[in-house]
């Protein structure tokens, strides 16, 4: 197969990378960092399988993948991500994509089966996976079931943490309206405060949690102490 990745860390690309040619002898047409990158890539790469990362830096990968099948409609898709959360599930099943590799507990070994599954007109999906989407189907009080569209997306906006003005600023609401919802929202999820609900956003994958940056280190003078 001609094989695109989709990947922004470039460690795990060259994996993705070294696991299609060497160890399964498919051939790499195109790689990209950035959502961006890949709108132009894909099409011009001409792919029989697309490995694509949810999560990059400048889109949402899912979003990447609607665009590219207005002219791709039938392209193969295997997603990769390092979240796995009732979130990400629905949406993986939304897309209808070919298969699923959880980069955090997942190996090479399931990536390969992953690829050849695919290859061979099949689909991958590990055991975890299947196991929570019966879980996800057997559940009447699953959030996405009990929530409005509308719902989440006001529960993604508190875990970011938003206040009800900003959030309503945001969706060009009126905080009394913002205010309402939220009241619901806890109401069906059986939460008591605006904090809870902030972790049941980020549990659930609505939001994702900040990203701490380090500080960069102090550069070193050549006699091996710090610069004053």
């Amino acid at each position: 197969m001609k094989i695109a990745i989709v990947e922004d860390e470039r460690l795990f690309r060259d994996i993705l990378r070294k696991a299609c040619v060497a160890d399964l002898g498919h051939e790499v047409v195109g790689e990209a960092g950035t959502g961006r990158e890949a709108l132009a890539m894909v099409p011009a790469s001409m792919p029989d399988l697309l490995i694509l990362d949810i999560h990059l830096p400048d889109m949402d990968g899912l979003d990447v993948l609607r665009t590219v099948r207005r002219k791709r409609a039938l392209i193969r898709t295997l997603v990769i991500s390092a979240y796995f959360d009732e979130y990400t599930l629905g949406r993986i099943e939304r897309a209808a994509v070919q298969g699923f590799i959880d980069k955090s507990t997942n190996t090479i070994a399931e990536l390969n089966l992953a690829i050849a599954a695919i290859e061979g007109g099949s689909t991958y999906f590990p055991v975890p996976f299947m196991e929570a989407r019966r879980a996800h189907t057997r559940n009447p009080d699953a959030f996405d079931k009990v929530l409005t569209d509308r719902e989440q997306t006001i529960l993604s906006l508190v875990g970011e943490p938003l206040s009800d003005a900003e959030i309503a600023a945001r969706l060009q609401l009126s905080p009394e309206t913002v205010e309402k919802h939220r009241f619901n929202i806890m109401r069906k999820l059986g939460l008591h405060s605006r904090a809870e609900a902030a972790r049941f956003a980020r549990r659930c994958g609505l939001t994702r949690p900040p990203v701490v940056q380090r500080p960069n280190p102090q550069p070193a003078r050549a006699n091996g102490y710090p610069r004053a």
